[in-house]
């Protein structure tokens, strides 16, 4: 162990038992130099009969999704897809979007995930961020998404597919009429591939050296909330290295375990923690095309899912609405249904907030904890104990093989004391290589120190004396208020605490006087519309927080700008507030 770079000092305060290590994980592990696409071939050998996938009422099984994925790979071959050449995947959670995905891995191709729902010029953004040559589409997609664009980004060539493409046809319309109104389909160029044709290549799979540790598996775009997208770089090493990771501290999920695949594959929280968890343990990836009602949701994981061992990831908001769901006591009989069978959920891709979590427990009877990463890490660093002991409201424990620290925000080489904020710096096998042709960029988010590569997180938090962090929030997010830095996530904790509030985001406001100022925007409890006024809950707030960290604003709203993996938007409410376009347009002038 003592060559290994990702080995950790064991003496560090986050392995011990009172800050809720479980004795079952280990503190170091060996990260092998494996491909994603060994990874599958090795799953598929140990376990070929059991169920990979469900899609549209549709099993799957290792064998076949590995023959598949061969099929695939090789016609990419023979279509001149080489080793280092991009393919981007313009698709919902499908078969199609796991076999293109590791099709790309078995030749050393690079996958590039693409969110459906971008318009065509952010399409074109990323075609072009990454110098894709070869684009599979859904067939329903390509008229309004890439037609517009497609010649400013000529592509070597096209493969269309409908959503009903290896799925179960018997009943399927009935399902695709209640999961999306109708089949979707639409329009494709004549000379477009067809997904199915290139599953009937016959498989012969050129030798390709591939370097785990330095070739690409995949680009990932930022999430661009805060400035212009980049491609961040993962490695084949980082995406199995993360997924060992996940897999070590989810002990106790056994082959055959299920993760429900709510969020997007092509965002790298579903892609490590549904497609390449399950892949890589033998479980079952439940996928949706876009995220199902509640009730549909339910009668699925009812249905599909094992009594005891169904893992739920996703964002904050989906957690809300099954809690809000299954708090109605209209629908008892579904929290009955569920008793026992979301046995481990995660919440990441943002901020899990108390009042939610605390719900969400209380009404399934669960254990909902906090996961914490972001793209240029694989995405997970760390996660709360699914057993034991744990403290809410941190981010829990980082996982095996990574360290954490908290440093200084204007000087990464200061380490700030234990219970002093700064910034969160990770180091381990997940970080990514780089972003993609921006070593400036690169320089300062990946930097060394102690002989590791440390990701400088941009997020804000304090250590407390048992190595656990709780963040207070993204560090270009802080508001100014006439000299205190006030997080917004905090105030969204404080304001989500009063009982109609369902959700609640913060942000801050140009203001001569104080710099900024502080306004919510509040999502009520259905029960609550009509009973209580933005000026009774503004005094509420008056009366139980800090005069600083009161909201000079708050706005009723009847929900809340979210991407599509359910991240609140705060610069777009910022930046529609009339207060923060008559700033801006001043300075214009």
């Amino acid at each position: 162990m003592a060559d290994n770079p990702y080995f950790v000092d064991e003496s560090k305060p986050w392995f011990t038992k009172e800050a809720g290590w479980p004795d079952e994980v280990p503190k170091n592990i060996e990260f092998p130099e494996m491909t994603l696409g060994e990874m599958l071939r090795k799953t598929a050998r140990q376990y070929p009969d059991y169920k990979a996938i469900w899609f549209l009422n549709t099993f799957m099984t290792f064998r076949k999704l590995d023959k598949y994925v061969d099929a695939f790979a090789t016609a990419l071959h023979k279509r001149g897809i080489k080793k280092g050449d991009v393919v981007t995947l313009l698709l919902p959670n499908s078969f199609q979007y796991v076999i293109a995905y590791y099709a790309c891995m078995r030749i050393g191709a690079i996958a590039s995930g693409v969110n459906p729902t971008y318009k065509p010029f952010e399409i074109l953004h990323q075609l072009d961020t990454v110098g894709s040559k070869a684009l599979i589409v859904l067939d329903a997609l390509y008229e309004k998404q890439v037609a517009p664009i497609i010649e400013k980004h000529p592509m070597d060539f096209v493969v269309a597919t409908n959503i009903t493409d290896l799925a179960d046809i018997s009943g399927l319309k009935k399902i695709l009429g209640k999961l999306l109104g109708k089949i979707p389909t639409g329009p494709v160029p004549d000379d477009a591939l067809r997904f199915l044709d290139m599953l009937r290549t016959p498989i012969d799979l050129p030798e390709v050296e591939i370097n785990p540790k330095e070739d690409p598996a995949t680009y990932i775009m930022t999430g661009g909330t805060t400035g212009v997208p980049k491609a961040a770089v993962l490695t084949h090493f980082n995406c199995v290295s993360n997924t060992i990771q996940s897999r070590a501290w989810l002990f106790k999920v056994k082959p055959g375990a299920c993760a429900v695949g709510v969020l997007p594959l092509f965002h790298s929280f579903a892609m490590t923690t549904v497609m390449n968890l399950t892949v890589n343990f033998g479980g079952l990836a439940m996928l949706f095309p876009r995220p199902p009602d509640t009730k549909e949701l339910v009668d699925t994981i009812v249905g599909i899912g094992p009594d005891d061992a169904t893992m739920y990831v996703g964002a904050e908001i989906l957690f809300q609405r099954m809690a809000d769901f299954l708090d109605n006591p209209q629908n008892k009989q579904y929290v009955d249904k569920l008793a026992g069978k979301l046995a481990l959920c995660v919440s990441g891709a943002g901020p899990l907030h108390r009042p939610v979590q605390e719900k969400f427990e209380r009404v399934t009877g669960g254990r909902l904890v906090e996961g914490y990463g972001l793209t240029e890490t694989t995405p997970v660093v760390s996660a709360g104990p699914f057993w034991g002991e744990r403290k809410i409201g941190t981010i829990g424990l980082p996982f095996p093989g990574t360290e954490w620290r908290i440093v200084d925000k204007d000087d990464y080489k200061k380490v700030t004391p234990t219970g002093e904020s700064g910034e969160i710096a990770v180091a381990g096998p997940q970080v990514m290589k780089g972003y993609l042709n921006k070593p400036e960029e690169t320089a300062e988010t990946v930097v060394e120190m102690d002989g590791k590569r440390w990701c400088l997180t941009g997020d804000i938090g304090f250590m407390d004396e048992l190595g656990r962090i709780t963040i207070n929030d993204r560090k270009k997010q802080l508001i100014k208020y006439k000299g205190y830095s006030v997080f917004p996530k905090e105030v969204e904790e404080l304001v989500g605490g009063h009982e109609s509030v369902s959700e609640v985001a913060v942000a801050g406001l140009p203001d001569e006087e104080t710099g900024e100022v502080i306004k919510a925007w509040v999502v009520l409890n259905p029960e609550y519309k009509g009973k209580i006024t933005e000026s009774e809950l503004l005094q509420w707030c008056k009366d139980n927080l800090t005069h600083y960290k009161v909201p000079r604003h708050i706005e009723f709203r009847d929900e809340l700008p979210k991407t599509l993996v359910g991240k609140v938007l705060r610069r777009v409410l910022q930046e529609e507030d009339p207060i923060w376009k008559k700033a801006n347009q001043g300075k214009k002038e």
